[in-house]
């Protein structure tokens, strides 16, 4: 995932239905000696519309949090759209435009308290490690920098087969590769993970080859590609960024018949895009175990 010089400027056409980390907060500087105990969070996406229906599902959302032993005070961390899933998932087709348009960025939300109710209810609220002050001064730097060069959402992975070992083509810019970052970055500054399990989802798109077709200029401008550019409008059209998720889910399942009946997809990767010409099973949610990480200093006792 490509890594950008700066956050663009969000345009007024893009709303979100609910508002983007709504009582955020500036991640505090913690004392130097602190001990802040770390907590893997993770539910249902969609839990406070729709209960644990998206929990059957395996389609889980990921957060970290944090306790203050000096100040008793807890924190969560999180990643998420700014405009909703839909709006990170297809464009928009809006007249007078030849190209879609695109209402996609993540960042990270930082704020005081731990929901425990939310976290607790159908999902998973477990300590994973513990951290230094100076460890957790450090991470917020790294957040910092995180949220301000990787700005886009990137709903699926695409990969060559369901195998284990399959070429992956394009990863998944998300939520929970979020919170992977963070741990990895606590482990390598010094952090000892407990041995746990744990799990995370995954869309996955499968595809042979991905063709690279270019990118709005190419494609849509001037001297773009008249042909092409009708092509992803018309498999884009049927896909209107709603703003309830029941839509957004009768979107998807357009989609997933185009993708079998025409054995195609167009998607649009780091401000560019590439033909994927989709083969059996298509596409699949996985829930699978991904390791907590082993760091590369010296630990820092638990």
């Amino acid at each position: 995932h490509r890594r950008f010089d700066y956050r663009p400027k969000t345009d007024p056409y893009c709303q979100a239905r609910y508002t983007f980390c709504p009582t955020g907060s500036a991640i505090p500087v913690m004392k130097e000696e602190d001990v802040i105990e770390v907590y893997r969070l993770q539910a249902p996406v969609w839990e406070f519309k729709y209960g644990d229906l998206l929990g059957h599902l395996k389609i889980m959302h990921d957060a970290v949090g944090f306790k203050s032993s000096l100040t008793g005070k807890n924190y969560t961390m999180e990643w998420y759209e700014l405009f909703q899933l839909g709006n990170c998932t297809f464009p928009h087709l809006r007249p007078g435009m030849d190209a879609p348009f695109w209402c996609n960025q993540g960042a990270a939300c930082f704020y005081e308290g731990i929901d425990d109710a939310h976290w607790k209810a159908n999902g998973t609220l477990i300590l994973v490690t513990t951290i230094s002050g100076t460890m957790f001064n450090e991470m917020a730097q790294w957040v910092k920098y995180d949220n301000d060069t990787g700005i886009y959402y990137e709903t699926w992975t695409v990969q060559a087969s369901p195998d284990k070992k399959s070429t992956v083509w394009f990863d998944s810019y998300e939520c929970s590769k979020f919170i992977l970052r963070t741990y990895q970055k606590l482990a390598d500054l010094g952090a000892v993970f407990k041995k746990i399990q744990t799990n995370y989802t995954s869309i996955i798109l499968f595809s042979g080859e991905p063709i690279y077709l270019g990118n709005e200029t190419s494609i849509f401008g001037p001297q773009g590609n008249k042909t092409l550019a009708a092509a992803i409008r018309d498999f884009y059209s049927p896909f209107k960024p709603h703003q309830t998720v029941r839509e957004f889910f009768v979107d998807l399942f357009k989609i997933i018949d185009r993708v079998f009946l025409n054995h195609q997809f167009y998607l649009f990767y780091n401000l560019e895009y590439w033909f994927l010409p989709m083969k059996s099973p298509y596409l699949k949610i996985i829930y699978e175990e991904v390791p907590l990480p082993v760091g590369s200093k010296a630990s820092f006792g638990i």
